[in-house]
C-alpha cells in the first residue's frame, strides 16, 4: 500500500480537485484504530495536535469552512476528573452540545466509537 503525505507545515494540503470526507467508519477503523496500533495509516492527512481543546479554532490548521480533523490525546488537568479544561488561552472555552453519538458499522452491529459534538464559545464560562 502506498502512503501519500498530504501535510505541509502541519496543515492539510491535498491537491485541486481532492476531498478529505471520511465516513465515521474510516475515521474509527481506517486511522483512529490505525493509530492507536501504530499501524501505518492510509495518507497523512490528520495533523496531531497537543493539547487541542486549549486553542481558539482559528488558530487551528485548515479550511475555516471544513470539517476539521485531528489526532490529540486526551488529558486531564484535575485530579480525578476524566476530562481536562475546555477554556483556552485568549478568552473562550469549548461546549459540549447534544448528547454523545454511537459509531456503528450498520444498525445490526456492536457501537465502534462514539462522537461528541463541541461548539467554540466567546467569553469566560458561568
Amino acid at each position: 500500500m502506498h502512503k501519500f503525505n498530504f501535510l505541509r507545515n502541519g496543515e492539510r494540503k491535498l491537491p485541486p480537485g481532492f476531498r478529505f470526507q471520511p465516513t465515521e467508519e474510516e475515521i474509527v477503523f481506517q486511522y483512529l484504530a490505525r493509530k492507536i496500533f501504530s499501524c501505518p495509516l492510509p495518507a497523512t492527512v490528520i495533523p496531531e495536535i497537543d493539547k487541542i481543546l486549549s486553542f481558539d479554532p482559528w488558530d487551528l490548521p485548515g479550511e475555516s469552512e471544513q470539517d476539521k480533523y485531528f489526532f490529540s490525546n486526551r488529558e486531564s488537568n484535575y485530579r480525578n476528573v476524566k476530562r481536562g479544561s475546555r477554556a483556552t488561552c485568549c478568552g473562550g472555552y469549548w461546549r459540549v452540545i447534544g448528547l454523545d453519538r454511537q459509531i456503528r458499522c450498520s444498525k445490526r452491529m456492536p457501537i465502534v466509537g462514539m462522537k461528541k459534538t463541541l461548539v467554540f464559545c466567546k467569553g469566560k464560562k458561568f
